[in-house]
């Protein structure tokens, strides 16, 4: 069987950046299932795995636009400490949902402490990065009527209720 939309698909990676520096991978774990064409990973190595079938292996870079986009300078901001009320310590790396400038709700992280400044990034960790995917497709089938309709894979590997 062939990936492609509404299949359940379900493939063993490792995840690298440019430097070979691995960032995520299954290896020691359950494969990744996500049903094609979704949205559920992203969208370049979404579309390189189009076609493919279970037993499938390949090497896949994708870059920044195909990911999680460009770095954006604007999604920097400095904050006030007391902008964090509620939150005795505030440390490096935490992070919190804001309302990004279109009023959507959005992951910031605090990328750096000055005093009562607060910088905090809206960036994806991983944007501006190419992102380098080794792939091996393990399987594809089907996606049940339940899974379609609520847009993911349930059971093992994918989203549980």
């Amino acid at each position: 069987m062939l990936i492609a939309a509404n299949k359940a698909v379900s493939i063993d990676y490792t995840l690298t950046n440019d430097a070979g520096e691995v960032i995520d991978s299954s290896a020691g774990g359950a494969p990744l299932v996500y049903l094609h064409g979704a949205g559920n990973i992203i969208g370049g190595l979404e579309r390189a795995l189009l076609g493919k079938q279970a037993g499938d292996e390949l090497s896949v870079a994708v870059e920044p636009v195909d990911a999680y986009g460009e770095y954006s300078a604007e999604l920097v901001a400095t904050l006030n400490r007391s902008m964090f009320e509620g939150v005795d310590e505030l440390e490096v790396g935490m992070q919190f949902h804001a309302s990004g400038p279109d009023g959507s709700m959005q992951i910031v992280t605090i990328r750096e402490l000055d005093g009562d400044d607060v910088i905090v990034d809206g960036n994806h960790p991983l944007a501006g990065q190419r992102l380098n995917f080794q792939v091996k497709v393990v399987n594809v089938r089907d996606a049940s009527e339940e899974e379609l309709a609520h847009g993911h894979i349930h059971g093992e590997g994918g989203h549980q209720h």
